[in-house]
């Protein structure tokens, strides 16, 4: 088996409820992914589509559906012409209550050789996780228009 390309941990101060919320509910996504939504019924099997500005940007099937512990998808970035021809890597996100928080660790494994998407993702999963905690913690995600502009300045 080969060794994760991208595990990233974080603690969250929530439960395990609702952090399964925030992960599989369409409304909820769109607050803190970047303006994308997350559609399926979440059940193994299941197709699952991002949408992002009326597009469908990334193409996946559920392969683990168990609440509030676990998730897994494959991932297919479908809105550019070098990711779509890569076979679909796999995300999984583990929930584990942690002395009144929760543990959240997110694994991105099995890409390409010479995969385009892991350098993508590389960059994006910190941020959407990011977001992801202030909300569940402070009501709020973080501003990427903000952190953008700071970027370039």
């Amino acid at each position: 088996m080969r060794k994760p390309e991208f595990v990233y941990t974080t603690y969250i101060k929530t439960t395990p409820d609702k952090l399964w919320h925030a992960l599989t509910d369409t409304e909820f996504t769109l607050s803190y992914w970047f303006g994308c939504s997350l559609h399926s019924d979440w059940k193994a099997g299941s197709p699952m589509q991002m949408h992002k500005g009326g597009k469908v940007v990334n193409e996946c099937v559920i392969l683990e559906s168990d609440p509030p512990r676990r998730l897994s998808y494959s991932w297919l970035s479908v809105y550019d012409a070098e990711m779509i021809k890569e076979r679909p890597s796999r995300v999984t996100f583990v929930i584990e209550p942690s002395n009144g928080a929760v543990k959240l660790t997110v694994t991105h494994e099995d890409f390409a050789e010479g995969s385009k998407t892991l350098p993508s993702i590389s960059e994006g999963w910190p941020i959407v996780l990011s977001s992801l905690k202030s909300i569940l913690e402070t009501g709020k995600p973080l501003d990427f228009e903000m952190a953008r502009n700071a970027e370039s300045a």
